[in-house]
């Protein structure tokens, strides 16, 4: 990179404040009181994101007459479910290629469950009014190479055999510049129904909203430290307090899982996102973007980049970011190197909007797994479940998470709990040195895979064949 070149894209980032924008919200609701004193209830939900508050909100609505309280550590959103991109889609495996080669068997239920949960999600933000900018505008998956464009064409082709490509179109280069226009896009394949774009802070808010008009007991700043079983049922100590509850739903995620056991399964990857200044009528009719969709390059290393209401571009993606030792830690959610990264790769991109300036940049910590989509289990003799794992695409499968934590909770055999993929887990992570080196192992072979023309190394065809592997 010419230092010219990095002194004009990173002087884009001059005024970039390091806070995520979904939560840089003047309207922001206020938290709720932390807990102070002893609870009861019947079913106690631990972690304030998306997992814990769609499990929250379905058990009233599944029993309206169920006690249940919900625990947050610090306030509702904060993390994950308040820092991502805001692509809510159908999928529950991380993607149809994902899915179809962990479960092929299963893929036409997954795929079936998935668009039902989709649909469910827009249910609900009509239903309760959930204020969170939700448009089913789809995403378009592009090439920027020419060997990803016959990958997408071929992948497509696959697709039209096995019956799984209905509302999925191919793009050739006129096609998707048409759609949304940068030099650099080769192809496209479309997905019109199976992805919405929303704004992920005012999801989790709404969420909350709904959840205490139920009658849910929700705390903020009310960490859990420890769970232990209590007579018939279970307790939770917090700081100030203690909750007892009948049964007791773990929605923690990236953070340390109550059952120890669980937390060799994920590992932290820090991924991180650029938001633009609102771009002007000019600006965005040099880029088409008339519908509005999300869109994803097709790289290992891949870039994420939407529109916001207010016409924003999100530009996010591509460094995936593992700290050694698997920690989760405040300093790792600003890096300005991977900003002046993916400040020069947008501008590459869109060539148009040169002189747009940033106004947010910002990371966090996603949870992975290395199958790249949720796992489920129970502990304590089933009066715990707990989901984890979401790989970067929870913002629609967390909802579909909730509804198996409560199906396993009240020991139910559902067309969800019967699914291989809800009743196997995947490989566990090996312990330090191990997991840094395996990963740092394989960043570099995605990327060297990128700049060969997608060859994928032996270590890449191995990690392939042990149903391993590690994603940006």
């Amino acid at each position: 990179m010419a230092p010219s070149a990095m002194t004009r894209w990173t002087t884009s980032l001059s005024e970039a404040q390091p806070v995520p924008y979904w939560l840089d919200e003047p309207g922001k609701p206020h938290p709720e009181p932390a807990l102070t004193g002893a609870e009861t209830c019947d079913l106690l939900v631990v972690g304030g994101g998306y997992s814990g508050l769609w499990t929250a909100l379905i058990a009233k609505e599944r029993d309206p007459q169920r006690e249940v309280v919900l625990l947050e550590g610090r306030e509702v959103g904060w993390a994950a479910s308040g820092r991502n991109g805001g692509f809510c889609a159908a999928s529950l495996t991380h993607g149809l290629a994902n899915g179809l080669t962990r479960w092929p068997d299963e893929i036409r239920k997954l795929e079936e469950l998935g668009a039902r949960n989709l649909d469910e999600i827009e249910a609900a933000v009509a239903r309760y009014s959930l204020d969170c900018d939700f448009e089913r505008s789809g995403e378009i998956d592009v090439a920027t190479e020419p060997h990803q464009a016959a990958e997408l064409r071929e992948w497509h082709e696959e697709l039209r055999e096995r019956g799984l490509a209905d509302g999925i179109e191919f793009l050739d280069a006129d096609a998707v510049r048409e759609q949304v226009d940068s030099p650099t896009f080769l192809a496209g394949l479309h997905d019109r129904r199976g992805v919405a774009m929303l704004h992920p802070a005012k999801l989790v808010w709404g969420l909350k909203r709904a959840c205490l008009r139920l009658g849910v007991r929700v705390y903020e700043h009310t960490p859990a430290l420890a769970l232990k079983a209590y007579g018939a049922g279970m307790a939770v100590r917090t700081p100030y307090g203690s909750v007892r509850a009948r049964k007791v739903a773990l929605a923690t995620n990236i953070f340390p899982n109550l059952v120890k056991r669980v937390r060799a399964y994920t590992v932290p990857v820090y991924d991180y996102a650029l938001m633009t200044e609102p771009l002007t009528a000019d600006q965005l009719a040099s880029v088409g973007w008339k519908n509005r969709q999300g869109l994803g390059d097709s790289a290992n290393q891949f870039h994420y980049f939407r529109l916001s209401a207010d016409n924003r571009v999100l530009w996010g993606g591509y460094d995936a970011i593992y700290p050694y030792g698997g920690r989760v830690r405040a300093e790792y959610d600003d890096r300005p190197e991977t900003y002046a990264k993916l400040a020069g790769h947008f501008f590459t991109c869109f060539p148009q909007l040169e002189g747009v300036r940033f106004t947010h940049a910002w990371g966090g910590a996603i949870d992975t797994c290395s199958r790249f989509s949720a796992f489920f289990g129970t502990a304590h003799h089933g009066k715990v479940a707990y989901a984890a794992g979401y790989t970067g695409l929870g913002v629609g499968a967390t909802r579909f998470g909730a509804d198996v934590m409560l199906d396993l909770l009240a020991g139910e055999r559902t067309e969800r709990t019967e699914l291989e993929m809800v009743r196997k887990k995947p490989l566990p992570f090996p312990p330090e040195p191990f997991a840094w080196t395996g990963i740092a192992l394989t960043k570099w072979s995605l990327a060297r895979a990128d700049a060969h023309g997608g060859r994928r190394n032996l270590w890449l065809r191995t990690m392939d064949k042990l149903g391993l592997g590690f994603d940006s």
